[in-house]
């Protein structure tokens, strides 16, 4: 794998205290405190509604918190939002794909927003990476959801950030997939980066992540995993 972008020397690729975010009356995130360190997974666990999706949102500037400090590569998601939008890769329920390109020309797009080097070459081993060569030219539109999936990782890792966020990535993948999910995951903390991750699953969170966490009623609960597999 090419190596990660640079990051700054921050004590951890992730530090959260006192984050607070409410939507009309609906207090989604309430105090919540968070560090994740450099080549380090943390999973979270949490009903729908818990926040899990809230707080990726508000580390990857698509939300701003109401109150507390939010730390991203060592950026302040508030006032440096472009800093760490270049330095995080985010899959959401959503994909961010746009249905009338292919796979190639969706990568090619968000390669060229963030001045990725030597496109061409790039968006094909990222495709190769992810499974997706025999559909580089398929458009969007005609593809599974777990080919969706499978792309919406390839865009996220595709200008190698330093910090995965993934929200359920596992969802609607197959057992291959999820198979290259887990590598492409360890690749990523073994070169240093940092992923956090929300799942359902809590026996697959338990075996790949250092850390697991609980997200309830917008507070969160760490403990340490008990994987040993990893």
């Amino acid at each position: 794998m090419d190596r990660l972008a640079s990051v700054p020397s921050s004590d951890n690729a992730i530090h959260v205290s006192g984050l607070t975010k409410t939507f009309g009356d609906w207090p989604a995130l309430r105090g919540l405190d968070l560090t994740v360190g450099w080549g380090e997974l943390v999973a979270l666990f949490g009903a729908n509604g818990s926040g899990k999706t809230t707080l990726l949102r508000v580390l990857s500037t698509q939300v701003r918190a109401d109150a507390g400090r939010v730390f991203v590569a060592g950026y302040d998601c508030r006032r440096q939002g472009n800093a760490v939008r270049r330095r995080v890769g985010m899959v959401g329920h959503g994909g961010f794909l746009y249905e009338d390109l292919t796979c190639r020309e969706n990568l090619a797009f968000y390669g060229r927003l963030f001045r990725v080097e030597e496109l061409a070459r790039q968006v094909d081993a990222t495709l190769e990476r992810v499974g997706l060569e025999r559909w580089r030219d398929r458009q969007v539109r005609t593809l599974s959801h777990g080919l969706r999936k499978r792309l919406s990782i390839a865009r996220a890792i595709l200008h190698r950030p330093p910090i995965l966020l993934l929200d359920e990535p596992e969802g609607g993948l197959d057992a291959d997939s999820v198979a290259m999910l887990r590598g492409l995951i360890t690749d990523w903390t073994g070169s240093g980066g940092a992923v956090l991750m929300t799942t359902h699953n809590r026996e697959l969170g338990r075996q790949w992540a250092d850390r697991v966490g609980v997200l309830s009623q917008g507070r969160l609960e760490m403990q340490e995993s008990v994987s040993v597999s990893r």
